[in-house]
């Protein structure tokens, strides 16, 4: 039977595992990656100390992104020793609280993780379409103490992911905000800048892959579909126009203003800038 997988937080239970009986040691989540990450791609490990009353020791939530994967896990590794002197106890989550079931997009970074893991390095792609200053200001045109009065600074993202093999093409359209925190500073001014077009660049990818299904056989082949119930009027928009629209604020930025799933933690801003082919002025 195929399961069909999406680039977001998985929420259902059964894609849970409860592990406990874990013995103190350094490095443990380390070391329960590296042992159920073999079943399939991991999208958290999360050890815990064990309450006063439950005695010394640590227990541990893991989720899987696939159903399937985290069954052959549980399966295989109850019962067993792993990395430890004492066997370990393992089992599907039964129940989760509700507000966990809220489904919330992938963070850009899993996203690509989860991409590669399916489709290989090279199976997929990404562009940036456009990026544009939509503060109310143009930096460009400006001088310099005029823009650094404006408190915040805004920038709009369009990008395209491509699956070549399998034909699917998608867009995610993301805006992306910062303040200012020194007026006075020109280097905040920057940095301000650049955290805006990082955060909308992140979450435009997070965007597109949200229109991505994977569709995982029995037998480990991938297949790719559309997602058309995530389509946006601006898919079908050619480049051009939809630069166009950006650049004469036709847009309503309030609808591309997504929540994305750790999208602080998912964007370091001492890090490069993505390093996807950049639209030409």
């Amino acid at each position: 039977m195929a399961e069909v997988l999406e680039f977001r937080v998985p929420a259902g239970s059964d894609r849970t595992l409860l592990v406990w009986g874990l013995e103190p040691e350094l490095g443990l989540e380390h070391s329960l990656f590296s042992a159920f990450s073999k079943f399939g791609p991991l999208y958290s490990v999360r050890a815990h100390r064990n309450a006063t009353v439950a005695g010394p020791g640590y227990y541990a939530v893991i989720k899987f992104y696939s159903a399937r994967d985290a069954s052959r896990a549980q399966r295989a590794c109850n019962g067993q020793k792993l990395f430890q002197k004492s066997p370990l106890k393992v089992c599907v989550c039964t129940k989760q609280k509700a507000f966990q079931q809220q489904v919330l997009p992938l963070s850009s970074n899993k996203c690509q993780e989860l991409a590669n893991h399916y489709l290989g390095f090279n199976g997929w792609s990404s562009h940036i379409i456009t990026l544009q200053n939509v503060s109310g200001f143009d930096g460009e045109n400006e001088e310099l103490g005029r823009t650094l009065q404006q408190r915040s600074v805004k920038y709009v993202c369009a990008v395209e992911v491509t699956v070549p093999n399998h034909g699917v093409r998608t867009r995610g359209v993301a805006l992306g905000e910062a303040d200012v925190e020194n007026g006075e500073d020109p280097l905040a001014f920057v940095t301000a800048v650049r955290r805006a077009q990082k955060l909308a660049a992140g979450k435009a990818l997070s965007s597109a892959f949200q229109k991505i299904l994977l569709v995982v056989l029995e037998n480990g082949k991938v297949a790719v579909e559309y997602n058309s119930s995530q389509e946006e009027p601006t898919d079908s928009l050619t480049e051009e126009e939809l630069k166009g629209l950006v650049q004469v604020n036709e847009l309503s930025l309030e609808q591309f203003d997504l929540e994305e799933e750790e999208l602080l933690c998912d964007l370091g801003f001492d890090d490069e800038f993505p390093s996807w082919e950049m639209p030409s002025n």
